[in-house]
């Protein structure tokens, strides 16, 4: 199942935080939509799948909107 988070107009950290809090209610290999404008969210969201061993699946941009996909791993933790 695929949930959306759609976190435009937010700046860092704000995006990787509050997609740490949605995924905590997700189960594992479900996977959430980031939709973000914030540009270090690409970044953010690279260093925040590493370290948590989600599975970021791809990103893409179109318009100034960041896309992420994320599968997640398992319960994530709080940071």
């Amino acid at each position: 199942m695929t949930h959306v988070l759609d976190v435009r107009d937010l700046v860092c950290p704000l995006p990787v935080l509050r997609a740490n809090k949605k995924m905590r209610s997700l189960d594992p290999g479900e996977i959430l939509e980031v939709l973000a404008t914030d540009r270090s969210a690409v970044q953010d969201f690279q260093i925040y799948c590493q370290r948590t061993r989600n599975e970021l699946l791809d990103w893409d941009e179109a318009g100034g909107i960041f896309r992420f996909r994320i599968r997640i791993f398992g319960k994530c933790m709080s940071e």
